[in-house]
């Protein structure tokens, strides 16, 4: 997760936004506000829209569920 971006979109079940965004930045990852060319790793919740959308499309973002997300952690 060193060094790496992220961004969460949908409603996330496993944690709050806040918490997702904390683990990230206690395993040395940066989180960003939109999708672009620099973002990393989309994590995907619930009724992710638009955001989804955009990432497939730059198509060199890994788009990943909540449950992926974790095994990046542990």
């Amino acid at each position: 997760m060193e060094g790496k971006t992220f961004l969460f979109t949908g409603t996330l079940t496993l944690f709050t936004r806040d918490e997702a965004e904390e683990i990230v930045e206690k395993n040395g990852g940066r989180n960003i506000s939109g999708v672009s060319k620099n973002l990393n790793y989309l994590v995907v919740g619930e009724k992710a829209g638009s955001k989804l959308k955009k990432a497939k499309e730059i198509g060199t973002i890994t788009i990943i569920n909540e449950e992926e997300f974790m095994k990046l952690v542990n």
